[in-house]
C-alpha cells in the first residue's frame, strides 16, 4: 500500500458554521488507497463533495452500500442540484465520523431503519446546491458579471449573453476561496432531470465483473486468515484448549484465545478450518446451559399475566369490552430469527503499538471505530475503519460484536489477519430478532366493526440495549411500533407492553418491530372480518376512510391483483387463496396481496405477490422496485420457514439445511406498483418484508380455513 497523506479541507458544520477538518484518504470500491493532492485548488465546500482542478468530481457517501442502491440514489440527489452527470462522478465510502456523517433521522452514523433517503433528501440536495452556487459565483467573479446571468449545466458554468463558459475544475480554485452561502435555492421538482427517473445502479458493473471489494475480499501483504469458534452457549467461557494436533497441520500459524472464543490463524481458510476442527475445546457453559424455547415460553406466559405498561390508550376500552358485543380473542407467537446474510461476518484487523486498522462491511462505522479504540486502548483518531461493500446487512451489521472479537484476537497477532466466521458460526452466534408473544381481544358492534381493541405484547426490549435513550417509561419503541397509532378507525384501543429479557442476544432484523406487529394486527383484522362475514379487503377499506394514502395503496394492490376474480390452482389437489395487508411503516404506505397454493402435505408455495407503495417523492423507481422485491423474498423465507430454536442453551440450527431461505426456483412472481406522491420520501428497504408476513398468512387461511397464529408455518397443521 502507498503512503497515506493528509489534507485540510473546509466543511460545512451541522449548525451551518465552518469547521476545519483533517480528512483521511478513503478506501475506494476497488480496495486501493486514493491519494488526494494537497495542493491548493481542491474544492471541498462540505463533507460530501470534492472537485479537483483536473475536473474530477468525488462524492463521499455518508451511508453504506449493502445492496439497497443507496449509493446511486444519494448520488442522484447531489448530482441533480450540482448539475453534473453521474457518468462524471466517482464515489468513496465515508470514513467513521459520527458528526459529519450522522443520519439526521437516526442521529448517528448508521445505515438502517430505511432512513437513508429520508435523511438525505434535503441535506444532500443542499450540499449539491451549495457547491453549484459557489461555482456560479466564482464564474461571475471571473467574468465580472451578475451571478444571476450565469447558469450551471453538465459540469460547466455558462454565461449565455456572451457565450463564455468554464468547467467546474477550472473554477474550483476560485470557488474554494469564497465564503459559504448562508442560504441556497433548491431546484423546483418540476425541473428535475435525474430525480424520479430510472437510473442504473452505479455499483452494478463492478459487482458483476468482480471488481467490487467486500469485507471478505480484503487482501493485504503477509495477511493471515483465521476462523473462530465462540462458546456455543451465550455467557460460556473457554476452560481449556488442546491445540497439539491443530499446530501440526500445514499452513496453521497460530492459535489465539480470548475468554469466550478461540481462533486459528493460518495461511488460508482451508488450513484454518482444518486447524479449528482439530482443536479439542473444553467449554464452561455457564448459567445459560438450561435455556430452551420451552423455558422461554413458560417465562413469557408467566410474564404476560401481568399488565406491563400502557403504551397507548384511546377512549374507554374497559367500558367497550363490557358492552356485550361479539368478542374475539387470539394469541400470536413469533420466533427468534437469524439474519443469514450471504456474506458471513468477517473483519480484517492490523494492530500495532500506536495504530489500529479495521477493514470490514459495517452499517455503523463510528461504532466500529469506538469498539476498536476501547479494546486497544488507542485514541479514536488512531483507529481507521475502512468501510467496504456489505454482502447483506438486514440489521446484523448494525452490531459490532464481530469487530470487537476480531480486534481482541488481533492484538495477539503480528501483522494483519482476516477473521471469517463459518456459516455455522454465523447462524449460531447471531444477534437475533427477538421472540414475541401477543394477546389480543376485540369487541365488535352490531355491524361487525371493531368497537374495542386490546393488544398485549410480551418480549425483550431491543432499543433498551441498542439505544437506551429511546427506552422511556418502560416502553420499547421497537416493540410497539406498528401496534400503536393504528391506521384503522377504532374508537377504543389499548396497547400494553410487558418487558421480558432473555439471555440470548437480540437486535435489529430487517423490518424490525413492524415485522412482528404488522403481522399480528393485519392477521387479527382478517379474523374480525371473517367473524363479521365480510370481505377482508372491503372491511379494511371501511376502516380507512380517514387515511387516504393508506386507502389508495390498498385499492391499487387489490385492483392490480384482481382481488374479486376467482383463483385457479396450477394443478388438481392444490388449495388456493389470496390474502391482503396494509401498513404505514418507515414513513411509507404499503399494501400487498399474496396468492398461495397449499398441497396435500401442507406445503405452502407463494406463487404471486402484488405490491402497491406510496413512499412519497420517488428518487429512483428502479431502486424502489428492487427493494420491494427483495423485501418480499426475505419475508417469504421468514414466514414460511424462519425459526431459531434453543436447547440446552445452544442454537439448534446450523446452516441453510435447517435454517431455510427461499431459492430462485421458489420465488413468486412479484409486481410492484408505485403510487405517485409529492410528499417527502419515505423508506422502502424494510417495508415490504413487514407487509408480506400477514399477506401470506391471510392467504393460507383463505386457502385452508386454518388461521396461522404461530410462525413459521407448520406443514403438519395445513395438511388437507
Amino acid at each position: 500500500m502507498s503512503q497515506r497523506r493528509e489534507f485540510l479541507k473546509i466543511i460545512a458544520g451541522s449548525g451551518g458554521g465552518l469547521l476545519m477538518s483533517v480528512a483521511l484518504p478513503l478506501l475506494a470500491s476497488t480496495n486501493e488507497i486514493v491519494e488526494e493532492d494537497p495542493a491548493a485548488g481542491t474544492f471541498a465546500p462540505d463533507a460530501f463533495i470534492r472537485i479537483a482542478p483536473s475536473g474530477h468530481i468525488t462524492f463521499v457517501m455518508p451511508r453504506v452500500e449493502m445492496g439497497q442502491g443507496t449509493y446511486t440514489s444519494i448520488s442522484m440527489l447531489i448530482a441533480e442540484e450540482l448539475e453534473v452527470s453521474l457518468d462524471d462522478v466517482r464515489l468513496e465510502h465515508a470514513p467513521a465520523d459520527d458528526v459529519l456523517y450522522r443520519d439526521p433521522v437516526i442521529g448517528s452514523q448508521i445505515t438502517g431503519a430505511s432512513a437513508s433517503i429520508r435523511g438525505a433528501w434535503l441535506p444532500m440536495r443542499k450540499a449539491g446546491a451549495t457547491c453549484r452556487t459557489l461555482l456560479v459565483t466564482a464564474a461571475a467573479k471571473v467574468w465580472k458579471v451578475d451571478a444571476s446571468t450565469c447558469k450551471a449545466t453538465n459540469g460547466l458554468v455558462m454565461h449565455p449573453p456572451s457565450g463564455r463558459r468554464m468547467t467546474y475544475g477550472e473554477l474550483s480554485g476560485i470557488a474554494a476561496k469564497l465564503p459559504l452561502p448562508t442560504d441556497v435555492a433548491l431546484k423546483d421538482p418540476r425541473d428535475f432531470r435525474l430525480i424520479g427517473t430510472p437510473v442504473k445502479r452505479l455499483d452494478s458493473r463492478d459487482k458483476v465483473e468482480g471488481r467490487a471489494v467486500f469485507g471478505i475480499d480484503v487482501v493485504l501483504p503477509d495477511m493471515g486468515i483465521a476462523t473462530v469458534a465462540a462458546s456455543p452457549v451465550v455467557g460460556g467461557k473457554l476452560r481449556g484448549v488442546d491445540d497439539r494436533r491443530a499446530l501440526e497441520i500445514k499452513g496453521v500459524r497460530q492459535i489465539v484465545r480470548i475468554d469466550d472464543a478461540v481462533a486459528v490463524v493460518a495461511d488460508d481458510m482451508w488450513a484454518a478450518r482444518r486447524g479449528l476442527s482439530a482443536l479439542k475445546l473444553d467449554w464452561d457453559a455457564g448459567t445459560n446451559a438450561g435455556f430452551s424455547n420451552a423455558t422461554l415460553i413458560a417465562s413469557m406466559e408467566q410474564a404476560a399475566r401481568g399488565d406491563g405498561v400502557v403504551a397507548q390508550n384511546i377512549g374507554d376500552v374497559s367500558a367497550a369490552l363490557r358492552s356485550g358485543g361479539n368478542a374475539i380473542k387470539a394469541r400470536y407467537e413469533l420466533p427468534f430469527l437469524a439474519h443469514a446474510t450471504m456474506e458471513p461476518m468477517n473483519c480484517t484487523v492490523h494492530v500495532t503499538r500506536d495504530s489500529c486498522d479495521v477493514w470490514t462491511g459495517t452499517q455503523v462505522p463510528a461504532r466500529a471505530q469506538e469498539t476498536a479504540a476501547a479494546v486497544t486502548g488507542l485514541p479514536k483518531d488512531k483507529v481507521r475503519v475502512h468501510v467496504l461493500y456489505l454482502g447483506g446487512g438486514f440489521g446484523r451489521r448494525l452490531e459490532v460484536d464481530y469487530v470487537t472479537q476480531a480486534v481482541r484476537f488481533a492484538r495477539q497477532v503480528q501483522g494483519p489477519v482476516k477473521f471469517i466466521w463459518t456459516r455455522e458460526e454465523d447462524i449460531q452466534h447471531d444477534i437475533l430478532r427477538t421472540y414475541y408473544l401477543n394477546q389480543l381481544d376485540a369487541v365488535m358492534d352490531g355491524q361487525g366493526m371493531p368497537l374495542a381493541w386490546t393488544h398485549k405484547i410480551t418480549g425483550a426490549a431491543v432499543m433498551a440495549r441498542y439505544l437506551p435513550s429511546t427506552f422511556k417509561h418502560g416502553v420499547d419503541p421497537d416493540g410497539v411500533i406498528g401496534a400503536i397509532n393504528l391506521l384503522y378507525a377504532i374508537p377504543n384501543v389499548r396497547v400494553n407492553y410487558v418487558r421480558l429479557e432473555t439471555p440470548m442476544p437480540i437486535g435489529k432484523w430487517r423490518g424490525v418491530g413492524p415485522t412482528h406487529n404488522v403481522f399480528v394486527v393485519e392477521s387479527f383484522i382478517d379474523e374480525l372480518a371473517n367473524s363479521a362475514r365480510k370481505d377482508p379487503y372491503e372491511y379494511r377499506r371501511a376502516l380507512l376512510a380517514k387515511q387516504p394514502r393508506a386507502k389508495a395503496v390498498l385499492e391499487r394492490a387489490a385492483q392490480k391483483a384482481g382481488w374479486h376474480q376467482p383463483l385457479k390452482p396450477s394443478r388438481a389437489g392444490l388449495r388456493v387463496g389470496r390474502g391482503i395487508s396494509v401498513q404505514f411503516a418507515f414513513a411509507s404506505y404499503v399494501a400487498e396481496v399474496a396468492e398461495v397454493e397449499v398441497d396435500e402435505k401442507g406445503e405452502v408455495r407463494v406463487r404471486r405477490v402484488v405490491c402497491a407503495v406510496d413512499c412519497g417523492h420517488v428518487v429512483n423507481p428502479d431502486t424502489i422496485r428492487a427493494q420491494i422485491e427483495s423485501g418480499v423474498i426475505f419475508g417469504c423465507s421468514a414466514v414460511l420457514w424462519g425459526k431459531i430454536s434453543f436447547s440446552h442453551g445452544r442454537v439448534e440450527q446450523s446452516n441453510f439445511n435447517d435454517y431455510r431461505v427461499m431459492r430462485i426456483n421458489e420465488a413468486p412472481a412479484i409486481e410492484v406498483n408505485i403510487v405517485s406522491s409529492v410528499e417527502a420520501p419515505g423508506g422502502v428497504g424494510e417495508a415490504a418484508t413487514a407487509a408480506l408476513f400477514p399477506a401470506v398468512a391471510n392467504a393460507v387461511a383463505a386457502a385452508t380455513g386454518k388461521r396461522i397464529r404461530k410462525l413459521p408455518m407448520e406443514a403438519a397443521l395445513l395438511k388437507a
